[in-house]
């Protein structure tokens, strides 16, 4: 579409080298398919000044596919920013689906919200303003909880990662997915330690010894995918 062209500025968040590729990828198969909405949550995010910490639009339309093939009801998203990856799971799960949205920012989540609640699917959501570990911790008390979600979404603190993983594999039915963002930490986890900037190498390093875990993780079934900023499919196996 034209106004994807002009107008709204999109930061690149992709980790190919090519920009002129990855608008390729956009304009092609993501943007003419990508409910307006979603076009609405771009358009008001791209002014904030940490916009790229929102989730890359062919990274959610991946999503998207995920949540159709494993027919998912009941999700849980730690990390919501405003609201863009949240909406698509709303979006695409059926009307009496529940995610669990968890996230510190609630004036973050208040951006995207108006929009949510056009796209009527509010109704869907649970947004719990806290650090996830705390909202984990509780869930797993109540044992009905375990085994019983179809899906999860991690996009928050880096360093955290493997508490995440060892209570969302207990909170995932087997078949479950979870998918972490940032993998490939804007290709950092590539490079030389040396050629790295320096507000980027402790979550680098965080990365590096995640994606060697999760690889080793005989609990899991795994795919990092060049989508956005690297992207983590694990479906639990046992």
């Amino acid at each position: 579409m034209e106004n994807e062209k002009k107008g709204v500025p999109r930061p690149n968040k992709g980790v190919l080298q090519s920009p002129e590729l990855y608008q390729y990828i956009l304009e092609s198969s993501v943007y003419p398919n990508e409910p307006e909405p979603l076009k609405e949550i771009r358009a008001v995010t791209a002014s904030h000044p940490r916009a790229l910490m929102g989730t890359a639009p062919d990274a959610g339309q991946m999503m998207s596919m995920l949540l159709r093939l494993i027919e998912a009801k009941k999700t849980i998203e730690i990390g919501v920013f405003t609201g863009y990856s949240l909406l698509r799971t709303a979006l695409t799960i059926p009307d009496d689906g529940k995610i669990i949205a968890v996230d510190i920012d609630l004036n973050a989540y208040e951006i995207g919200l108006p929009i949510i609640r056009k796209a009527g699917v509010e109704h869907k959501i649970n947004f719990v303003q806290s650090e996830a570990l705390p909202v984990l911790d509780k869930l797993l008390e109540t044992s009905e909880n375990e085994g019983s979600f179809d899906f999860a979404y991690v996009d928050a603190d880096k360093i955290n990662n493997l508490n995440y993983h060892e209570r969302l594999l207990k909170l995932l039915k087997v078949g479950g997915i979870v998918v972490y963002d940032n993998t490939l930490w804007r290709g950092t986890v590539a490079m030389p330690e040396e050629h790295v900037a320096e507000d980027r190498k402790t979550n680098r390093h965080s990365m590096i010894e995640f994606n060697k875990f999760l690889a080793s993780d005989s609990r899991i079934q795994i795919c990092l995918a060049p989508l956005g900023d690297g992207m983590t499919i694990c479906r639990r196996l046992i």
